[in-house]
């Protein structure tokens, strides 16, 4: 496994590959990997004659600096679950190689109608122009012919796929299934800040989201079901619920009824702790 702490190392490994004809796949993340990254590194594995991952921790998709922060970051223990997957190259840029001219000096900006109206985008404003800037830059240095992203950034797939199809970027977008724990918990970075109390509780989200594709498929009233999954986490006072929402899994757009052969994602996050943790599901009506 080769590391390139700088862009102008990479460069070359990437016009190599590239050269000898050899597909790459790009798994971009910002480190404290977990199970759920080393599948989407398998993932491309599987498809791919290259496999790089980035490890960047982007400072313009944080709405504060705190958060930015106390992100958990530890590259040595990354580094060694990388080889163990075999990846063939870690790319681990300094804010300069990102943002040549500086962060402070950024003019360019994103856009998404009303896809950064709702959840995420809503309740984190300017998170989605941050992800903006950094994917580009990341694509056009790498030069993937597939990326992987994993399905619990649901949202955050669905704006990397609109960057790819409005800047023309030739690049697959392969949005993969969400990796949890044992008890249902979607896995992330962010979960470390779990105490004892709050792991253990943790998984009543997931709980809530199989609770709410029940009554779907059952075909109660989309309302009647909001309602329902709401008053059943606020059974648990330690959840400060953000949003729970059904919506259009595609334009991720909130619905009012039922369509024919609907394919619905129900999405959530709240806060437990110092964590704030998001999670959803794909649901089928027949």
């Amino acid at each position: 496994m080769e590391c390139f702490e700088n862009y102008s190392s990479l460069r070359q490994f990437i016009q190599l590959s590239k050269m000898a004809g050899k597909s790459i796949g790009f798994v971009p993340t910002m480190g404290f990997l977990h199970a759920g990254h080393l599948s989407l590194l398998r993932e491309a594995r599987l498809a791919c004659d290259v496999v790089v991952c980035s490890i960047y921790v982007n400072p313009t998709q944080f709405n504060e600096v705190k958060d930015l922060q106390a992100y958990p970051r530890d590259v040595k223990r990354d580094l060694t679950l990388l080889e163990k997957e075999g990846c063939d190259a870690v790319y681990l840029p300094s804010n300069e190689d990102i943002y040549p001219g500086g962060i402070d000096q950024l003019t360019l900006g994103f856009t998404f109608g009303p896809l950064e109206k709702v959840m995420e985008g809503k309740h984190r404003p300017g998170h989605f122009n941050g992800v903006a800037q950094v994917i580009p830059r990341l694509f056009h240095q790498v030069q993937p012919d597939k990326a992987y992203f994993g399905q619990k950034d649901l949202q955050q797939c669905r704006i990397v796929e609109c960057l790819v199809r409005d800047l023309g970027f030739d690049v697959q977008i392969e949005v993969c299934g969400i990796v949890r724990e044992e008890d249902g918990l979607a896995m992330s970075s962010r979960n470390v800040r779990l105490d004892a109390r709050q792991r253990k509780l943790a998984p009543v989200l997931y709980q809530t989201l199989q609770r709410a594709e029940k009554q779907l498929q059952q075909y109660q009233r989309l309302d009647e079901v909001i309602n329902d999954c709401v008053a059943w986490i606020q059974q648990y006072p330690e959840f400060t619920l953000e949003y729970f929402e059904i919506v259009d899994k595609d334009s991720l757009q909130p619905l009012q009824g039922y369509q024919a052969e609907s394919k619905l994602a129900v999405c959530l996050a709240a806060h437990l702790g110092t964590a704030r943790l998001i999670d959803n599901l794909i649901v089928d009506i027949a």
